[in-house]
């Protein structure tokens, strides 16, 4: 981060605080789940300039080669992680990723239990206004006051 320093100490240090904030805290929310120190390094090449729509070699844009063997190395390796046949490594947001799971395991009207929205749950976990709150039959869990799950609230709900 040497250029970034150089070029705007101010984002530099907001960085340098924020690296230490996760270093010093213990994050409970999935989406916000800490990369490890290689998934930072590899976010921050040349690789995050490329757009890449489609799937490998049928994509939309010319000079994807570089990037598909990234896909392709990084399907192989999950369909081997997994034990499974096929793999979509795409999904960049949580959301997106969230539906790919949930069509592949349940059909309509499928119960789906999802942390609420004030215990940190996300839109995509079953509220009313989303997708799949209009679904699927939605059973919320929540943290108590004691910011821990009721496992006896949930068996009962589930």
């Amino acid at each position: 981060m040497k250029n970034l320093k150089k070029t705007d100490p101010q984002i530099y240090e907001l960085v340098k605080q924020e690296e230490k904030r996760q270093h010093d805290v213990l994050e409970m929310i999935p989406s916000e789940n800490y990369a490890s120190e290689a998934v930072v390094e590899t976010l921050g090449t040349v690789l995050t300039n490329k757009y890449s729509e489609g799937f490998p070699k049928k994509r939309y844009y010319q000079g994807n080669s570089v990037i598909d063997s990234v896909e392709i190395l990084a399907a192989e390796r999950a369909k081997k992680l997994f034990g499974v046949p096929y793999v979509n490594v795409q999904a960049l947001s949580g959301s997106p990723a969230n539906s790919a799971i949930y069509f592949a395991l349940l059909k309509n009207g499928d119960k789906l239990m999802g942390m609420e929205l004030a215990s940190g749950g996300h839109i995509s976990h079953g509220h009313p206004i989303g997708l799949t709150g209009r679904l699927f039959k939605i059973a919320h869990y929540k943290l108590g006051k004691d910011s821990l799950l009721d496992y006896d609230e949930i068996e009962r709900d589930g």
